[in-house]
C-alpha cells in the first residue's frame, strides 16, 4: 500500500524572469510524496499555463490516483495512467525516490533505470538564463555573466531581438550563446532573425515559430540548428518534428516524468535528432532527475538553482558552471 500527499509550494526568484510569454518573479510547484514500507520518495512538477495546466487540476489528477496507489498501482502501471505532463511527472520522480530509498540504492544503480538506458550521472555545464530586457540591459546582464561559458538568451518575437542578440555578444564575447524565442517569431520574420542570430555566432535557436504552425520550418533554410521545445513531449510527438528541427529539448514536466524521459533520449538519438535537456522553472528538487539525462546532450539548460532566491535544503550542488548530481537527502 502507498500512501500519497500532495501540496503546492512557492520558491522566491532572485530578479524577475522574464519571456514573451510574461514575467514573474516566483516559481509555483506541486509536490507528490509517496510512502511504502516506511520510506518517502518526492517529487515535483511545474503545472504550465502554455499546456493548459493549472495547480488546481494538477493536484486534482494526482490526488484522484490516491485509491490505485492504495491498492498497488506502481511506476509502470502509471504511464498508462496518467497521460504526459506535469501531474505524471511528480508522481513517476516520486515512484523513482521511493524504489531507490526502498532498494538502499542509488536511482541510477536501480536495474529498471539502466534497462531505459539510463547511465550513472556526473556534474553536467549548464547554460545560464538572460532574460528578456533592452538592448542595454541585456548587455550589462551579458556582461555581468560573460564568465559563464553559455548564455541562453530569451527573446520576445520584436524587430529589437537583433539588436538585443548583438548587444549581448558584446558584452560576452567569448561566450556560447543559445536564443530562445519561445515560439515569439512569425514564419516571415525568421529568415531575417536566423540570419543575424548566426552572424552573432548563436549555436541553437529553440523553438522560433508556434509548434502549430511549424510545418513552415521545413521549408526554411536553417543558418543555425533549430531546437524542438514546445513542439516535443514525449515519444508520441518525435515523428511531427522530422524536417523541422534538428535537437530536441527533453523536458521531464512535459515527458510526464524520468520513465518516459529516459525512452524518449533513446528514440530520438535512434531517430537522428542531437539531444538538448531542460527543465521548467522549478526547485531543485524538480531538476535535479533531470540532471540523470545530461550525459552526451549537445546542450544542458538547468539552471533555476542559480536563479532561485530560495530553493530546497539541500539544494543541488555546484562546481563552477556545472550542476552536479543531487544528494541522497535531496532526490533519488
Amino acid at each position: 500500500m502507498t500512501a500519497l500527499t500532495v501540496v503546492t509550494r512557492r520558491f522566491a526568484l532572485r530578479e524577475a524572469f522574464v519571456i514573451s510569454r510574461g514575467a514573474r518573479t516566483h516559481v509555483e510547484t506541486v509536490e507528490v510524496t509517496l510512502t511504502a514500507n516506511g520510506q518517502t520518495g518526492r517529487g515535483e512538477c511545474v503545472p504550465y499555463k502554455r499546456y493548459g495546466e493549472t495547480a488546481e487540476g494538477v493536484m486534482a489528477a494526482i490526488e484522484g490516483q490516491a485509491t490505485a496507489l492504495a491498492g498497488g498501482l506502481d511506476r509502470e502501471g502509471l504511464q498508462a495512467v496518467l497521460p504526459a505532463g506535469a501531474a505524471r511527472n511528480a508522481l513517476d520522480l516520486a515512484f523513482w525516490d521511493l524504489e531507490a530509498k526502498c532498494a538502499g540504492l542509488r536511482v541510477w544503480d536501480l536495474p529498471a533505470y539502466a534497462a531505459l538506458g539510463g547511465t550513472v550521472p556526473g556534474p553536467v555545464a549548464s547554460a545560464y538564463t538572460l532574460s528578456i530586457g533592452t538592448p542595454e540591459a541585456m548587455r550589462e546582464a551579458a556582461t555581468k555573466h560573460a564568465h559563464r561559458p553559455i548564455l541562453k538568451v530569451k527573446l520576445a518575437g520584436e524587430d529589437l531581438d537583433i539588436e538585443r542578440m548583438q548587444a549581448v555578444r558584446a558584452g560576452a564575447p567569448e561566450a556560447r550563446l543559445v536564443v530562445d524565442a519561445n515560439e515569439g517569431w512569425s514564419a516571415e520574420g525568421y529568415g531575417a532573425a536566423a540570419d543575424a542570430m548566426a552572424a552573432v555566432g548563436v549555436e541553437f535557436i529553440e523553438q522560433p515559430i508556434h509548434a502549430d504552425h511549424d510545418a513552415a520550418l521545413t521549408d526554411l533554410p536553417r543558418p543555425v540548428p533549430l531546437v524542438a521545445d514546445e513542439a516535443c513531449h514525449d515519444r508520441a510527438t518525435l515523428n511531427d518534428l522530422a524536417g523541422k528541427y534538428d535537437v530536441v529539448n527533453i523536458k521531464l514536466d512535459k515527458a510526464g516524468g524520468l520513465t518516459e524521459a529516459l525512452a524518449l533520449k533513446v528514440a530520438a538519438r535512434a531517430q537522428g535528432f542531437g539531444i538538448m535537456i531542460g527543465c521548467m522553472m522549478s526547485s531543485s528538487l524538480g531538476v535535479a532527475p533531470a540532471v540523470l539525462l545530461g550525459d552526451g546532450a549537445a546542450l544542458v539548460d538547468l539552471d533555476p538553482p542559480m536563479l532561485l532566491g530560495e530553493d530546497r535544503d539541500p539544494p543541488l550542488g555546484m562546481e563552477g558552471a556545472s550542476v552536479l548530481p543531487p544528494d541522497r537527502e535531496l532526490w533519488g
